[in-house]
């Protein structure tokens, strides 16, 4: 990813020497649609304030490479961009020729799911708690991450308030810099399903850095993240929705709702590309789910019933979709499956 002419011919010329089939970006949105399949990215210094514009989702084999003239300034900044070495040319042309034809092992198969209210009290919560019970249910290594500073904390939701572990505040006070394993070992976890979540302490915001370390932590060992996001959002739930497969919008099937959802709507799709919509009843006005998904232009990934007995579980301490039985658990069990079946096939492609 460069514009630099003269650094792209050097490039070239050392993918040439490599046996390297190359493509080439000018600038992030250029390369967004490659950047995270692809086996190894290498960003020209000129593009670094462009790619924190852009906010790229973090990927691991992300080199910078620069000349001497600049090397001082891009070691500087070269993390924020989630680089993980820089190669000043030319003295690291072998070096660079050597990333080149290294031929990495197969692709990690973590899939992300994001979830997201339409409009505040929607339910998204239940749905990503449900999400990553499911899961886990299924047989899969799950994270979940509650990114919402002004929720009441999915600890509460899956009844783990006594569960020790690392919270969001602690994790923020080492500016993200965990061993990614050891990230995933310190969080509060039962079986397979790991939780970053709040403290009741005040907190006003979860630091990008923290969140891109949780989610490069969660990609090297996990199957499946979920992500409850806040509808008003912050660097840190940017970088959750860039990063996702696949978003779910939760709206309630009222009028008032769907107007709020469109806001949302346009906001949240601007950082991801697939943005799907999940209506939940019960519908005063009668409004049908199809209805509210062509109104908002998203495709319908799936209806909720209401669920008295499940809410009341959740009171007492049950996780949604526990006992896999209901129209919540269904909805997951099907939307998990989506994700796996999708991770199946780019594996295999």
């Amino acid at each position: 990813m460069t514009a630099d002419p003269d650094l792209l011919d050097d490039l070239l010329r050392l993918a040439a020497a490599g046996g390297t089939e190359v493509d080439v970006a000018a600038d992030p949105p250029g390369a967004r649609a490659r950047y995270s399949g692809a086996p190894l990215v290498l960003i020209g210094a000129d593009q670094v304030a462009a790619c924190l514009r852009a906010r790229l989702p973090r990927r691991p084999r992300v080199i910078l490479i620069c000349r001497d003239d600049s090397a001082e300034r891009t070691w500087e900044i070269s993390s924020l961009i989630g680089a993980e070495h820089v190669a000043v040319l030319p003295t690291a042309e072998p070096w660079v020729v050597d990333q080149l034809t290294e031929r990495p092992g197969p692709a990690a198969t973590a899939r992300t799911i994001a979830v997201i209210g339409g409009r505040g009290g929607a339910g998204a919560s239940i749905l990503a708690a449900g999400l990553a019970t499911t899961a886990v249910r299924a047989g899969h290594q799950t994270l979940l991450v509650d990114a919402d500073p002004l929720g009441g904390g999915l600890d509460m939701v899956l009844g783990w308030e006594e569960v020790t572990g690392l919270r969001w505040r602690e994790l923020t006070d080492t500016n993200g810099r965990v061993e990614p394993r050891s990230l995933i070992r310190a969080l509060p976890r039962r079986g397979g399903l790991v939780l970053l979540t709040f403290d009741r302490k005040e907190l006003l915001g979860i630091p990008a850095e923290a969140m891109a370390a949780t989610l490069d932590a969660a990609r090297r060992g996990r199957d499946v993240i979920v992500a409850d996001l806040p509808r008003h959002l912050d660097d840190a739930a940017v970088l959750a929705l860039q990063a996702a497969d696949q978003t779910l919008m939760v709206v309630p099937a009222e009028l008032r709702a769907a107007v709020a959802a469109a806001r949302t709507a346009a906001t949240v799709a601007f950082h991801c590309e697939n943005l799907a919509v999940v209506v939940r009843g019960p519908a005063p006005g009668g409004l049908r789910a199809r209805e509210i998904a062509e109104a908002l232009r998203l495709p319908l990934a799936g209806t909720l019933r209401p669920e008295p007995a499940m809410c009341e579980a959740v009171e007492n301490g049950t996780p949604p979709t526990a006992e896999g039985k209901g129209p919540l658990a269904e909805l997951c069990q099907r939307l998990i499956e989506d994700l796996m079946r999708t991770a199946g096939a780019q594996v295999a492609a």
